[in-house]
């Protein structure tokens, strides 16, 4: 079964609630309004279902998300329910090869809503990396993911907001984006493993690359190198074959798994072999996610 585990897919309803705002995250007929981004041009085309579905030809399931850095899930809960909710509907509504992953309110914690919500066929949660970055938010969001752990099924973890105004386009992908990783990949291997010994996780863009650092984590007296923790993954997205080798070097292949964040970025190849190939693509993100590998 070919997976990709990190797309994005804006259904109308989330496109109808962001034009209904006057404050961001909104929609301007096409431009988008972000705190701490600058205005940004979306192509139509790009949140199009039908060219979509002949992109993800010969994808077997391609799981969407909630676009976390929009911050929604930082609303007031008057406003972010509803359109969380308005996602999960379309979200469960779209045909294969899509699925999809919950998203859930942060300034209302609820767990036995996200209980409901999982009920009905998404593959895991999704949470920003922001609500995730120190132990006191690993702390906060812990029912989250003990809902998760109690039905065996993963997280995965994505940049928030961008909270920092000014700089060149690319900054906030570059520099926030990979800071808000790094520092949810240290913050659960410290602080939240211990609580969630069993959850499957895992990172968008290769956790910001964290896991390189394990040589400078030793010289300041942290403990890790070496051991690889089998249910922290990493997904590829937005990097290519040298920061991949770099990180399997580290890891290994078994932690990594094939993400594309479409539509502004393409599935990266490994770069690294048939077998290297069908890990990233099938074997991990089988594992990952708890289901049976395809054999056809």
């Amino acid at each position: 079964m070919t997976v990709d585990v990190h797309q994005h897919l804006w259904t109308p309803a989330l496109i109808d609630a962001l034009r209904r705002r006057t404050t961001p995250p909104r929609l301007d007929r096409w431009t988008l309004h972000l705190y701490g981004e600058p205005a940004y041009e979306v192509d139509p085309g790009d949140h199009d279902l039908t060219g979509r579905l002949a992109l993800n030809e010969g994808l077997d399931l391609a799981l969407v998300s909630l676009s976390s850095p929009l911050g929604i899930e930082s609303l007031p809960p008057v406003d972010a329910w509803p359109i969380i909710d308005a996602y999960h509907e379309d979200a469960l509504a779209l045909p294969a090869p899509f699925g999809a992953w919950a998203a859930t309110c942060l300034g209302e914690i609820a767990p036995s809503r996200l209980a409901k919500t999982l009920d009905q066929g998404f593959a895991g949660l999704q949470l920003p990396a922001t609500a995730m970055g120190t132990g006191e938010d690993l702390a906060r969001v812990a029912p989250l993911l003990d809902v998760l752990a109690e039905r065996d099924l993963p997280l995965f973890v994505h940049p928030g907001p961008a909270a920092e105004p000014g700089g060149p386009g690319w900054w906030p992908a570059v520099v926030p984006y990979v800071q808000q990783m790094h520092a949810s990949w240290y913050a659960f291997s410290a602080f939240g493993r211990p609580r969630h010994p069993g959850l499957r996780v895992c990172f968008a863009l290769l956790a910001g690359l964290a896991p390189l650092h394990s040589e400078r984590l030793i010289n300041r007296s942290g403990e890790g190198r070496g051991l690889v923790d089998p249910d922290l993954f990493l997904e590829t997205s937005s990097y290519g074959p040298r920061a991949i080798d770099a990180i399997v070097r580290e890891l290994g292949i078994d932690v990594v798994v094939n993400g594309s964040d479409e539509p502004y970025a393409r599935a990266p190849d490994p770069a690294l072999g048939d077998a290297a190939r069908h890990a990233v693509a099938v074997t991990n993100p089988s594992r990952l996610l708890n289901r049976k590998e395809s054999r056809k």
